[in-house]
């Protein structure tokens, strides 16, 4: 088995007037990985990295260019290993508005919210599956206006929402 590289995401809860959001990316299309998915921000840990919350919010401001000053930290989410080779560690953080995006367009081709309401309503939590390589696969999606959350940033947002309680 190959070994699995380790990552982190930051799972920002912003704190709007009219409740949480949870702040997420949609990639470029032209990236090696995962091209043109919903997802947190967050990568791979480099070596100057202290832990996986610095790798966190360094990914975080250098994609989307949230600076850390709007950023706390409150915990951390179940480590998920995706079939791509990664362990990622889910950061949870509140945000604080108001605050600036500058997205990296090499990146990110956009960044928007979704309501935490939303994802911790069961209701709006499907299951898929695909047949890849002759193997079956199983996932959850969150079918949000005309995106469609999948992957392992649904499989975090399901590991939250129980955390949650929900």
């Amino acid at each position: 088995m190959t070994e699995l590289r380790a990552a982190a995401v930051l799972v920002a809860l912003v704190d709007r007037p009219d409740g949480f959001t949870i702040l997420l990316t949609r990639r470029t299309a032209h990236l090696a990985r995962h091209a043109g998915q919903i997802a947190f921000p967050g990568g791979g840990v480099d070596a100057g990295d202290a832990d996986e919350l610095a790798t966190a919010l360094r990914e975080t401001e250098e994609e989307i260019g949230l600076s850390r000053d709007y950023i706390e930290p409150v915990g951390r989410l179940d480590r998920y290993v995706t079939r791509t080779g990664f362990t990622v560690t889910p950061v949870v953080a509140l945000v604080q508005p108001p605050f600036t995006l500058t997205i990296d367009p090499n990146e990110v081709d956009e960044a928007f919210e979704v309501p935490l309401a939303f994802i911790l309503d069961p209701a709006n939590r499907k299951r898929d599956s695909y047949e890849f390589q002759g193997v079956m696969r199983h996932f959850y999606v969150f079918p949000y206006a005309e995106r469609h959350i999948w992957g392992a940033t649904a499989g975090m947002l399901v590991n939250l929402a129980e955390i949650l309680g929900r």
